[in-house]
């Protein structure tokens, strides 16, 4: 009987312990999609305990409690740190084959080195252990991001954000690399015009112009596009339920917008019309500047209105929708495609079921120029576990290039999440590991470890243009 969380954890074969421990575990961390918060970053912040810098904003864990009958008081109410970790500990017993169980322990092992499996028993115990780490100048911020290997960190900022902390960072010299990446959602959801016309005052202010048409917003955008790129920006985000594509003249644009701007309620045609012309403008504008543009889609959001009433957005209250995703996704790509303004593009899908619809869709689009120029992305938010990487990798491997693959990623708000590339890896190694002992691949362990080498790091590294 294996022992839990041993050296070979996730591991299955000598082969797959040969290329983790040879081939994957030393490698750099390129973490191209996260965020977290760039002040922590830029102010290498040192957290009070435990439980603010674990359980603070973490959506997973905040579902696990509340399915095991913990009041909300200990998990976004006004208990003590203390008291919501040991409602944490006493739930984790209870997380046995999810996936927060292997990261919690993952996570106090390779921090805090601490093995003890966690319990209601021993929460004081860990707290106490951690926190007085914590407290330590090598456990700030910077300290853990050593600690993980990781090389480049890319946030999620909007269009308006100052990105005074990148420019903080960015000056202070530190090996570690941190980018913003371009995410304008809120620029392209007038579903409330009274909220939107807010948002449009405000990317006035930033970009001190004035806004009184559509062309005077795409100003506006342009020199915030522009500004980031100036700051080091080269990757974009969108976070859609699904893929716009609408047709639509820019006389239909120019309207919506003037009624926008009057604050009269849009028709549902017409949010889709003014979404899709945004999308292909952001895109026009990525491949101007060879800029990566990433689609996460697939989510329904904020589905309990109760507690979005309560707790407000953004409390654990999301989940993997059911869209169709396919007629508009090759209509959007298509249309850049066929005005060659299609850039490198990752599509990352949030519903298991889309795997070979998006692992097929993005190989329509290669371009035989451009290594890996279409990217089916790594398993997100709900499949970011055992299975739902090991069916993301398999559907590319069926489909497409898992060979040119760009990897992992945290898509996390926690400085504690880094573990997940080693998770990643080693399901990896585990996957190829199991084909060399079937024989479905050469036993070639220099070719294959290379090929493991690339899927963790080094594509990433040379797909993304960071300065």
């Amino acid at each position: 009987m294996r022992t839990f969380l041993d050296d070979n954890f996730l591991l299955h074969s000598s082969v797959a312990e040969e290329l983790y421990h040879q081939y994957a575990k030393d490698l750099p961390i390129i973490d191209y999609h996260n965020h977290l918060p760039p002040d922590q970053v830029a102010a290498n912040k040192q957290f009070d305990n435990l439980t603010a810098i674990w359980l603070y904003g973490d959506h997973y864990k905040w579902r696990a409690m509340r399915a095991n009958g913990v009041d909300e008081r200990f998990i976004t109410g006004d208990a003590s740190d203390q008291d919501k970790f040991r409602a944490w500990a006493k739930t984790v017993p209870y997380t046995v084959r999810n996936p927060l169980y292997h990261w919690t322990h993952l996570e106090l092992q390779r921090y805090f080195d601490i093995h003890d499996l966690l319990t209601e028993k021993n929460a004081d115990d860990v707290y106490e252990a951690a926190s007085a780490k914590l407290q330590q100048p090598d456990f700030a911020v910077d300290g853990l991001l050593n600690k993980m290997n990781v090389e480049v960190i890319c946030t999620t900022d909007d269009p308006i954000d100052s990105l005074e902390y990148h420019q903080a960072y960015a000056q202070s010299g530190k090996k570690l690399k941190m980018f913003p990446a371009f995410r304008p959602d809120k620029a392209m959801s007038p579903e409330n015009t009274e909220s939107f016309n807010q948002y449009i005052d405000k990317l006035a202010q930033v970009s001190n112009q004035e806004i009184n048409s559509y062309q005077d917003y795409l100003d506006a955008l342009k020199a915030r596009h522009d500004f980031f790129a100036e700051n080091g920006c080269c990757v974009s985000d969108h976070g859609l339920s699904h893929l716009y594509a609408d047709d639509y003249t820019e006389a239909d644009i120019k309207n919506i917008f003037a009624k926008i701007r009057r604050k009269e309620q849009l028709g549902e045609h017409e949010i889709n019309q003014f979404k899709s012309a945004m999308l292909v403008q952001f895109a026009e504008w990525d491949h101007e500047k060879e800029w990566v543009q990433q689609f996460h889609v697939g989510a329904f959001r904020n589905t309990n209105a109760k507690a979005i009433k309560t707790l407000g957005a953004d409390t654990g209250y999301d989940s993997i929708g059911d869209y169709k995703q396919g007629e508009a996704l090759v209509k959007f790509l298509n249309r850049l495609d066929s005005q060659d303004t299609l850039g490198k593009t990752i599509l990352y899908n949030l519903n298991p079921m889309d795997n070979e619809l998006f692992a097929a869709m993005g190989g329509n689009f290669n371009d035989g120029k451009t290594i890996g120029k279409m990217q089916f992305g790594s398993g997100w938010w709900y499949n970011d576990q055992k299975d739902g990487m090991t069916r993301q990798i398999t559907a590319l491997s069926n489909i497409g290039l898992i060979s040119r693959f760009v990897g992992m990623l945290t898509d996390s708000r926690s400085f504690l999440s880094f573990p997940r590339h080693e998770y990643f890896r080693r399901i990896l190694c585990d996957i190829f590991a199991e084909d060399i002992v079937k024989g479905e691949l050469p036993h070639d362990l220099e070719w294959i470890g290379k090929i493991i080498q690339d899927i963790c790091y080094y594509n990433a590294k040379a797909y993304f243009p960071f300065k």
